[in-house]
């Protein structure tokens, strides 16, 4: 890790496991960034594309966006995605940004603006939980709100490796 690095937590609270990567953030945020670092700065975006576009902006290197998927897992399953070489509002072959457009919140459309306004993020990273269910509700079901933990975990693994590929 070269520079800083944001940890933004995505989704719609009112649709059930949509609200994954807030409650993912909000966990984060309330360990106070427990062994993060300096450079790591973790916020929840929630739906505000345009707030994530903008901070963006102010010079992250990576950004390790957490948010539910579809993608064909169990509900709960917690897995670690490379978006970095994915074309912004396209797939990029390896179903990453679609699998993250169900809640209208188009990851690939964020990093387009930030390139369109003069921005630039050299690294994306997903934690992405499988969902079981997006449907309007508030609270996550039950495999998904016992995957925090593991994905808390995960975002803290994944910042001690791009420390580790930093340090000389």
């Amino acid at each position: 890790m070269t520079g800083r690095v944001l940890v933004a937590g995505v989704g719609n609270i009112f649709l059930g496991d949509d609200g994954f990567g807030s409650a993912v953030a909000r966990e984060l945020d309330g360990l106070g960034g427990e062994g993060l670092g300096p450079a790591v700065t973790v916020a929840d975006f929630g739906i505000r594309g345009v707030h994530l576009a903008y901070e963006l902006l102010n010079g992250y290197d990576t950004l390790v966006l957490i948010d539910a998927v579809s993608r064909g897992d169990a509900p709960g399953t917690v897995s670690v995605l490379d978006a970095s070489r994915a074309t912004p509002g396209l797939d990029g072959g390896d179903g990453v940004l679609v699998a993250m457009d169900a809640h209208g919140m188009d990851p690939g459309a964020v990093l387009a603006m930030v390139d369109d306004l003069g921005g630039r993020v050299e690294q994306v990273l997903v934690v992405a939980c499988e969902a079981a269910s997006v449907d309007e509700g508030i609270g996550l079901s039950a495999p998904v709100a016992a995957a925090v933990p593991a994905a808390v975990e995960a975002v803290k693994e994944l910042i001690g490796t791009l420390v580790k590929e930093a340090t000389p």
